[in-house]
């Protein structure tokens, strides 16, 4: 080994890089220095090691005490040619925390709280009532990366039984695929419309809805309509994705048959022929899957 020795010693003392013998024990004798040099011994040799040196011992300083311009990345040793190099590659909080910026950015909750950006389907309770819904889920996702043009479903079942937190489990896989999702809730978002009056963005804002590359509409059927908001409203959004084949979801505490029956009432008459209509996009759009079980809101 004295050979390597005086190679490397020649190494430090032309780069500055301080004491020989510390180097060579602490440096080399790292256990992840050393799991590197066994694993690759077969494409080693004493120049190689040699001549490395240098990266070998910046790989153990940043180890040991990184520096804050590299935060959120850790050294790794790789065969560069003929020289063990390093490369910083982000650790495993850095990805997660930029995954759940990623997925923050492109889902946009609309009258929810907040609190469904940190929903995820690994982390929802399976539970027997639950498992149809979940598995078409997983099937719609499967789907969805080899073609975005794909049905989405309509979730209904009483109040709590996890329906909407089924859907934001959706929602931030989707949008931690760098989709733009709208989550939104209807009954709100259609009572909150006249605002939209003041600074015209009304139409921009019917826009956005329907043109997102995924639209979730929860607990659709609990609205109060009116002509125009059934008519121009809901029937224009459901009429341009049901014309680009954007998948869209929905969740009600009404079957489909129920929210065609509500769809007929307006504050000023009755329609079944316009309610009839919605209702063909509604089925085009989403297929009907019942969610039962106990009142989970509390829980959840």
């Amino acid at each position: 080994m004295k050979p390597i020795g005086d190679m490397i010693n020649n190494v430090v003392k032309k780069r500055n890089l301080g004491n020989f013998s510390l180097l060579q024990k602490e440096v080399l004798q790292d256990k992840d220095v050393q799991t590197f040099l066994k694993e690759n011994a077969s494409h080693l040799n004493k120049a190689i090691v040699a001549n490395s040196m240098a990266n070998l011992y910046e790989f153990y300083t940043q180890k040991k005490n990184a520096n804050h311009v590299m935060d959120g990345y850790q050294p790794e040793l790789f065969l560069n040619g003929r020289v063990i190099d390093v490369r910083y590659k982000p650790t495993a909080e850095k990805i997660s925390h930029d995954r759940e910026k990623l997925t923050k950015e492109h889902l946009e909750l609309i009258d929810l709280p907040k609190k469904l950006h940190n929903v995820r389907l690994s982390q929802l309770d399976l539970t027997a009532e639950r498992s149809e819904a979940f598995g078409l889920i997983q099937k719609f996702l499967l789907d969805y990366k080899k073609d975005i043009h794909q049905r989405g479903l309509f979730l209904t079942g009483d109040f709590g039984v996890g329906k909407t937190y089924l859907l934001a489990g959706l929602a931030n896989y989707v949008a931690a695929m760098s989709k733009n999702v709208v989550f939104l809730h209807v009954p709100t978002f259609i009572s909150g419309l006249s605002r939209h009056f003041e600074d015209n963005s009304l139409q921009k804002e019917i826009n956005k809805v329907a043109e997102s590359d995924l639209l979730i509409l929860d607990d659709i059927g609990a609205e109060t309509l009116s002509q125009w908001s059934r008519d121009d409203v809901l029937g224009v959004i459901l009429q341009a994705r049901m014309d680009n084949v954007l998948p869209t979801f929905f969740s009600s505490n009404l079957s489909m048959d129920d929210l065609e029956e509500h769809f007929k009432e307006t504050k000023n008459s009755i329609d079944a022929v316009k309610a009839g209509r919605l209702m063909q996009r509604v089925r085009f759009l989403a297929k009907e899957v019942v969610v039962d079980g106990e009142n989970r809101r509390i829980q959840e």
